[in-house]
């Protein structure tokens, strides 16, 4: 299973982390909930021939719900 231990910090200009920030709200969904399923998402479009821990892979076929 994926560890919810490990810290990311990004620099985003303010006037993006706001818009970002109420479309998230606006589907209740946090903008970890959204980060992360972008993350997975990147790993598996550009993991090449990497193999990939199912888990992740199951992960991302669940999609961050929308409304």
């Amino acid at each position: 299973m994926e560890s919810k231990t490990a810290r990311l910090t990004v620099l985003i200009d303010p006037r993006k982390k706001q818009i970002f920030e109420e479309l998230c709200a606006a589907q209740d969904l946090t903008p970890s909930q959204v980060v992360r399923q972008l993350i997975r998402e990147y790993i598996i479009k550009h993991a090449a021939s990497r193999d990939l821990p199912p888990w992740l892979v199951k992960a991302a076929h669940r999609k961050v719900p929308t409304k």
